[in-house]
Parts: C-alpha cells; sequence; structure tokens
C-alpha cells in the first residue's frame, strides 16, 4: 500500500510553527491595517510569511523559485536577509520592509519567539 503524495504545502508544519499559528499570524497582521494604511514593516512581514505559507511565486530576498519552502530554504532567506539588511547596496526594498521579513521568517524558522 502506497502513501499518498501530498503537496509540499500540506504539511501541518512551516518551519518550526504549525501551520494554523502562521495563518493566524498572517491573518493578524493583515487585519491590522487596510492595505493603504499598511507600512513598509507590515508589508516585509506579510510577504514574509505569504512566501513561508507556499503562496508566492518567488522567495522575497533571494528570488528563487520552486514551491512552498523547507525549513532549510526559509532558514537560507533569513541569511539572505539578514546580509541585505547589514548592506544597503544588496537590497532592493527599504530597511522597514526587509526588517518586516527577517522578523516573520526568523520566527517561523524557530531564530525567535517574538511573532511579528
Amino acid at each position: 500500500m502506497s502513501t499518498p503524495e501530498r503537496e509540499p504545502f500540506d504539511d501541518e508544519r512551516v518551519g518550526t510553527r504549525y501551520r494554523a499559528e502562521v495563518e493566524a499570524a498572517y491573518r493578524k497582521v493583515e487585519a491590522a491595517a487596510a492595505p493603504e494604511a499598511q507600512t513598509q514593516l507590515s508589508r516585509g512581514v506579510l510577504t514574509g510569511y505569504l512566501w513561508a505559507l507556499g503562496r508566492a511565486d518567488a522567495a522575497p530576498a533571494t528570488g528563487i523559485t520552486g514551491g512552498a519552502p523547507d525549513l532549510g530554504r526559509l532558514t537560507a532567506e533569513v541569511d539572505a536577509v539578514t546580509v541585505q539588511l547589514e548592506d544597503a547596496v544588496q537590497r532592493g526594498v527599504t530597511d522597514d520592509h526587509a526588517r518586516g521579513l527577517y522578523d516573520a521568517l526568523s520566527w517561523i524558522c524557530g531564530q525567535s519567539d517574538r511573532r511579528p
């Protein structure tokens, strides 16, 4: 008897967090500000959550494509955002947007206990 294949985003975990926990965090940030009132920080957080949940075409900092990311890809993206925060020349987004990405992805990876 074979196990049916699952979509990569059907796993109950996203990074080190439960999918439901990441979904709830996304909804909370999204509800806090209407699209026209969102800050660059909140847009960065939302972008990070969407990519981690497998709902974006490409990774937000590196542009790598390929579906829902596993923990290794999530961690690599945190590293890429860290480099961008340290070197403005390599950054294609504002400081606040990059900080939002970092906050969301590092929380998802378990590198931070502070949920953005």
